[in-house]
């Protein structure tokens, strides 16, 4: 666009039309971000770049009234150009009333003919980046023709305006279960790039949610929604943990000490002589942890296991067996 000194076109740096939905676009964002994200890029100061206008377009463009805001002045623009064609004044709220409450200038009187680029514009009205104008009315960066992702700025300042709107996000946190188990300190990195040291109660569960303090926008709160992933041996009903331990036949019928998985580690337990597969026996206190430090327990499914493979002498051993074992399985079924 001629006359937009240092515009930048967020629909292009987002490569989205300007019909697109916020799905859409916050679809592209995502992938943006992933591709230029710093710590995907480390010491690749272009994506560093890349990486914080792109979160600006998105910062404007996911917000309804701020897109309508961007896409009015920017029509607005490309038609009247920057400061130096001075505007009439159409009355109360037109263009050219400039009308300041307590410091501030509202967004609805604000006359885009008054800036010198679009960055100052940008900052003041819409209340995003951080480069100011000096007083002849020149900016003090560069305005040479630039790539349209490369920034100005080293550093984006992200606001809803002057005094941020408080708002509340959540943000989703995918664990194993043996971490959700055992809680404690966690780093996680947000899609914004924040990076977060976040301290998490033992024992939690699918759906719960964690609540960090003023690390919303505009000092809201952030809600960490927690997602535990299945286990290959263990599953958690309610406050019992459920797996499933394999014996031989000989330890079946006759019982003895078998070493069992728990989140704690491998524990020592003793099964019942002729114990049948399917069978349910209880490791007390070694469940999920619950209210007032208590845990729930351990429910271990005995399966009884038959050896495909056996050598020669356990193959005669088996023989024998059989001559002079007195079990009869089917009795009941031959009458």
């Amino acid at each position: 666009m001629q006359n937009l000194q240092n515009f930048r076109d967020y629909y292009e740096i987002l490569g989205v039309s300007k019909e697109a939905s916020n799905e859409e676009i916050k679809k592209v964002y995502r992938r943006l971000a992933r591709q230029y994200h710093p710590d995907l890029n480390p010491g690749n100061k272009e994506a560093e770049e890349k990486f914080k206008v792109v979160g600006q377009a998105y910062e404007v463009l996911s917000d309804p009234g701020r897109r309508a805001q961007y896409d009015q002045f920017s029509r607005y623009w490309k038609q009247q150009g920057f400061a130096g064609k001075q505007t009439t004044p159409r009355g109360k709220g037109g263009w050219g009333v400039d009308n300041r409450t307590n410091g501030r200038t509202s967004t609805q009187e604000v006359d885009p003919g008054q800036f010198s680029n679009f960055e100052d514009f940008i900052n003041q009205v819409i209340g995003v980046g951080g480069r100011k104008a000096s007083k002849n009315g020149t900016n003090t960066a560069s305005s040479t023709k630039e790539d349209p992702f490369r920034s100005t700025n080293t550093k984006v300042q992200y606001t809803v305006n002057p005094r941020p709107t408080r708002r509340d996000i959540e943000a989703r946190l995918t664990l194993p279960l043996e971490k959700a188990y055992q809680g404690g300190s966690e780093r996680i990195r947000l899609e914004d790039g924040r990076s977060l040291e976040v301290n998490m109660p033992p024992g939690m569960v699918t759906g719960q949610t964690i609540r960090l303090r003023n690390q919303g926008i505009g000092g809201g709160d952030l809600y960490l929604k927690i997602t535990v992933e299945l286990h290959p041996l263990f599953k958690l009903e309610g406050s019992n943990i459920f797996c499933q331990v394999p014996v031989t036949p000989s330890e079946a019928v006759l019982g003895g000490q078998v070493e069992a998985p728990t989140l704690d580690g491998p524990v020592k337990m003793t099964i019942p002589p002729g114990v049948r597969s399917g069978q349910r026996l209880r490791l007390a206190n070694k469940g999920y942890p619950v209210e007032d430090a208590k845990r729930g327990d351990q429910l271990v499914e005995i399966q009884i296991v038959t050896p495909k493979n056996i050598s020669a002498q356990e193959r005669e051993l088996y023989e024998k067996l059989r001559q002079v074992e007195t079990f009869k399985p089917r009795a009941d079924l031959l009458g």
